[in-house]
């Protein structure tokens, strides 16, 4: 389990990203991508949720869910977007846990479209890590406590979730110059979908000393090229499963 850091500069908040007040934004962030969903899940599972935040029209609510105070905000797309919010949490506002609830395309047949991806670790193509001045290749993973419990509860609840490694690229699949041998070179490794942001979540998360967990909705199979849209629905088991963290 990871140690806590020293306390947060609240001296620095609100952050240049985030007006929020220190104490407006809660021990538990849930972090989407998108904006849009961030708000309807903030709107469809949250009580008395309240917009804390609003630069650069990335809009930061803060409720409750069974009792327990949730943030819910967007990271953007791709890691440089969702390394600066992820950072600015654990650092300035006493953040401890921040669970990325995000899409992915699944990389492994057995993945069918709508089903849920537990990153356990992630591998990137990004030089994210390069800041970090280490001698070597830096391999971040998820917090095992959380992983357990959404395991857990997800299997309680029979949601359909694979658990292993996924890809973060800099890359989006669909527009990558080198086409398909990218993605099926990491498929061949067994890793099970590709995002853009866990990476650099799992690496923040590892400086700061917090946990975190991804979440991600396959909403395309890059091997069969089944897909479904991001519905409710869809969405659904996977915020309700993330929001149980809080």
């Amino acid at each position: 389990m990871a140690e806590k850091k020293s306390s947060p500069k609240v001296a620095a908040t609100p952050t240049p990203h985030i007006h929020a007040k220190f104490g407006q934004i809660a021990p538990t962030v849930i972090l989407p991508g998108d904006g849009e969903r961030a708000e309807w899940a903030a709107q469809k599972f949250l009580k008395d949720a309240k917009i804390v935040s609003d630069v650069r029209k990335v809009k930061v609510f803060t409720g409750t869910f069974n009792s327990k105070p949730v943030t819910i905000m967007a990271s953007g797309m791709g890691m440089p977007s969702a390394g600066i919010y992820i950072h600015e949490l654990f650092n300035f506002y006493g953040v401890e846990k921040i669970i990325r609830t995000g899409t992915c395309g699944a990389l492994q047949k057995k993945i069918a479209p709508g089903e849920m991806v537990f990153a356990m670790s992630a591998s990137t193509d990004s030089n994210y890590a390069h800041q970090f001045e280490l001698s070597g290749t830096f391999s971040p993973s998820a917090d095992f406590e959380l992983l357990k419990n959404a395991a857990d509860f997800a299997l309680s609840k029979k949601y359909k979730a694979h658990i292993g490694t996924i890809f973060s690229s800099d890359f989006f699949s669909a527009y990558n110059a080198k086409g398909e041998r990218e993605w099926k070179a990491w498929a061949k490794m067994g890793t099970l979908g590709q995002d853009m942001e866990t990476y650099a979540l799992y690496c923040a998360a590892a400086l700061a000393q917090k946990k975190a967990l991804s979440i991600l909705t396959a909403t395309i199979n890059l091997c069969t090229k089944k897909s479904v849209k991001d519905t409710d629905a869809v969405l659904s088991p996977m915020m309700f499963t993330a929001l149980q963290l809080a």
